[in-house]
């Protein structure tokens, strides 16, 4: 008896917390009525990347800008398909400090001197070209046609592109060459790399504006 008490509690503990989460979550409305609550990731090249959020999973879900009609952003404003992509109500997305910096294909993460902060949207505009493999040579949006590459920071999107992350033990965003707004998940330095698991062959730098 005691010990299905206590998984009733369990239960009931584990539904309030994620009803707390939801509280201070972002909301997508789908042009069939439908709303999903989580957390927008980005919105890049008429696709907007959501985590949505579930009581016992999180699942990362992409859809076309067509397919939205607006999405509704915690302490943040609304993203409306009357104002189009990256207009939020609120701060200016990307915000208006800027700072240059290069980001060798050499090196694992280049720190950016930039301490953000979880909701805030920065934007990026990137240049250049990385060697980063025999006869291989591309820009800020990385490989064309890349292959799955379970050992690259991330393995679905286009080996030797620009990528992010916040905090040393975080996990990597995708940013690539688009200069859309990119919505921070936590808190903490921004560090900039190479979407690639092997860097002793690589050579040459990014050369990436940051809008904060």
């Amino acid at each position: 008896m005691a010990s299905s008490t206590w998984a009733r509690a369990l239960v009931a503990g584990t539904l309030v917390v994620a009803a707390v989460a939801l509280l201070s979550a972002d909301t997508l409305v789908l042009r069939d009525g439908r709303r999903i609550t989580g957390d927008l990731i980005a919105v890049r090249n008429g696709t907007i990347e959501f985590q949505e959020r579930g009581v016992y999973n999180r699942r990362l879900i992409r859809l076309s800008r067509d397919e939205v009609r607006r999405i509704e952003i915690d302490e943040s404003g609304v993203f409306d398909d009357r104002v189009g992509p990256g207009r939020l109500g609120g701060e200016r997305p990307g915000g208006t400090d800027e700072r240059e910096v290069a980001v060798a294909a050499n090196v694992a993460w280049t720190d950016t001197g930039i301490d953000v902060r979880a909701g805030q949207m920065i934007s990026f505009r990137s240049r250049g070209e990385v060697i980063w493999g025999p006869g291989r040579k591309d820009g800020p949006q990385g490989e064309r046609n890349s292959e799955y590459n379970a050992q690259r920071p991330i393995p679905d999107r286009p080996a030797a592109a620009l990528i992010g992350k916040v905090g040393r033990g975080a996990g990597a965003f995708f940013i690539g060459d688009q200069d859309q707004p990119v919505r921070m998940r936590e808190s903490g330095r921004l560090f900039l790399g190479i979407n690639d698991d092997y860097l002793l062959d690589n050579r040459g730098s990014f050369g990436v504006t940051i809008s904060y």
